[in-house]
């Protein structure tokens, strides 16, 4: 695409009609005598400039065309289901054309390819390469909440590892704290809380291990582990009757009393507070606080709000 002023001269585009005349007046002034060297240097180096200019912008303009044509075929390549073939064109156009608009686009492509293929190192490595790259680009929530989407589908594949459930956690709170009006918040948020009752039903699970076979001190730092950690999960109702049914084993009258007291405060609705209130009054007892030990420094806090 030229300017419509331009001229075709000698093989090179002149884009200055006015410099094309000076020129041709040179070339006169040449045939009819001595022209100053430096004169004919200047005006020739300005004309070759332009056509060099022209020269580039053609070349751009084809990078430009390939990537584009590229980047086409790995969106081709997704609606067809391919998306290990479609990241392949993706990271094409990032390492072919690593300085055009495509390559941003492309690698966020990238990430979204390896995401639906289930190739979760390779998302979270192309994620972090965008992030870096592009930090204040309106995809960042986006390839957070994909790094994020990677640790969550592991720990619903596998059901056991918590590290991953551990990661994940990070990325979503980090969408929700850094990008809160982002559209990936509420997910994140969603997630989030999934994540935390997932680590507290694990906690619970080993808690219950223990307290079957009678070891009941690592089975009361499970439970307390729960109600300290992961306060607002769906774990804590039974993790407080669990403590009460363990303190009693052990004989711990106060401790067991004000962990049923917690529970009848804030839960006393559910199946865990009456089981709990029939246990106690099987050995004479009622729900209340009692002793000073750390439920009843919980009791203070949550019932009375005496934080100090």
């Amino acid at each position: 695409m030229f300017f419509k002023d331009s001229l075709y001269f000698k093989g090179q585009y002149v884009f200055d009609a006015q410099i094309y005349s000076y020129w041709r007046k040179l070339q006169m002034t040449w045939l009819k005598g001595p022209v100053t060297p430096l004169i004919f240097f200047l005006v020739f180096t300005l004309l070759s400039n332009c056509s060099d200019n022209q020269g580039n912008i053609a070349n751009n303009t084809s990078e430009d065309q390939a990537a584009e044509e590229i980047f086409n075929s790995g969106e081709k390549e997704i609606l067809r289901e391919r998306y290990s073939d479609a990241a392949e064109k993706f990271t094409e156009v990032e390492r072919l054309y690593p300085y055009s608009d495509w390559a941003k686009r492309a690698l966020i492509m990238q990430v979204y390819s390896y995401h639906k293929d289930k190739d979760y190192d390779n998302v979270a490595s192309a994620a972090n390469r965008f992030i870096e790259f592009h930090p204040n680009d309106k995809d960042v929530p986006y390839a957070y909440y994909l790094i994020g989407l990677s640790y969550y589908d592991r720990v619903l594949a596998i059901g056991r590892d918590q590290e991953l459930a551990k990661e994940a956690l990070k990325v979503f709170n980090l969408i929700k704290e850094e990008y809160p009006e982002s559209e990936y918040a509420s997910n994140s948020e969603i997630r989030f809380n999934f994540l935390r009752d997932h680590l507290a039903s694990k906690e619970m699970e080993v808690g219950r291990y223990y307290l079957k076979r009678a070891h009941y001190a690592p089975a009361i730092n499970r439970f307390r582990g729960v109600i300290e950690k992961f306060s607002t999960t769906s774990q804590v109702p039974e993790a407080l009757h669990r403590l009460v049914e363990a303190y009693l084993s052990l004989g711990l009258v106060n401790e067991a009393q004000t962990a049923g007291a917690i529970l009848g405060y804030n839960y006393s609705s559910t199946d865990w507070y009456e089981r709990t209130f029939e246990l106690l009054g099987s050995k004479g007892l009622k729900p209340k606080s009692s002793g000073n030990g750390w439920l009843n420094q919980i009791y203070r806090q949550v019932v009375k709000g005496q934080w100090l």
